[in-house]
């Protein structure tokens, strides 16, 4: 297909996006219906921007056919937290539906069954039309900070040795459920340092936590 750098294209099928035009680490996932815009291409790929969250990666060029150009390019919609309150018994729903199909820890996973811990986060706030930022460092930033004691359902936990590298959703009652590397696969976790030997270590690299207070609005023109 002819790719042009000035127009908005629109996923047709789920794609994956890589790291590096070499296509050897899964940087994401696209769902279908995703919008994006294209910063270069090749003959071999194309480097992408989503505009939902901004996320860059790489587009191999076998799958410029499941992409064509959008007729109605992509707005945001600003939701804000009374709204969002609403819909955060549907995310958490979302996470333990997907937590019981078959599933294991895929780094860079977006679409399901296989997530990474943000990617899981990600999805299951778009699934109830609110975008938040892709990675978990990300979200720690975009997210508002509170304290453990201020925590419901719904809100974010954030962990890491030090940097942020790990998300999890607060299901109330001091357990929370994540897509989790140590137990490959999507989990309930308990919040506290009582839990059996992952859970403790988990427990020890959290670094704060956050209530999600907007949906996320796309800032790169480039």
């Amino acid at each position: 297909m002819s790719i042009d750098l000035t127009k908005e294209y629109i996923c047709l099928d789920n794609l994956n996006l890589y790291d590096s035009p070499e296509f050897l680490k899964l940087a994401t996932q696209v769902a279908k219906t995703r919008h994006l815009v294209l910063l270069e291409h090749s003959q071999d790929y194309a480097r992408v921007r989503l505009c939902e969250d901004d996320y860059k990666g790489y587009l191999a060029s076998r799958d410029f056919n499941k992409i064509k150009e959008s007729t109605k390019p992509y707005k945001a919609v600003v939701i804000q937290r009374a709204q969002i309150e609403k819909h955060l018994l549907e995310v958490i729903n979302f996470t333990q539906l997907a937590s019981k199909q078959d599933n294991y820890y895929l780094w860079g996973g977006t679409v399901g069954p296989n997530y990474d811990c943000s990617g899981l986060i990600q999805a299951a706030f778009a699934s109830v039309g609110i975008w938040l930022p892709r990675d978990s460092y990300q979200q720690e930033e975009f997210a508002r900070k509170i304290t453990k004691e201020q925590l419901i359902a719904g809100d974010l936990i954030f962990f890491g040795s030090p940097r942020i590298n790990h998300v999890a959703l607060y299901l109330g009652y001091g357990s929370y459920i994540h897509s989790s590397g140590g137990r490959n696969r999507i989990e309930i976790d308990q919040l506290s340092d009582n839990g059996d030997e992952v859970s403790q270590k988990y427990y020890s690299q959290i670094v704060s936590y956050g209530r999600i207070e907007q949906s996320y609005q796309p800032t790169s023109l480039t």
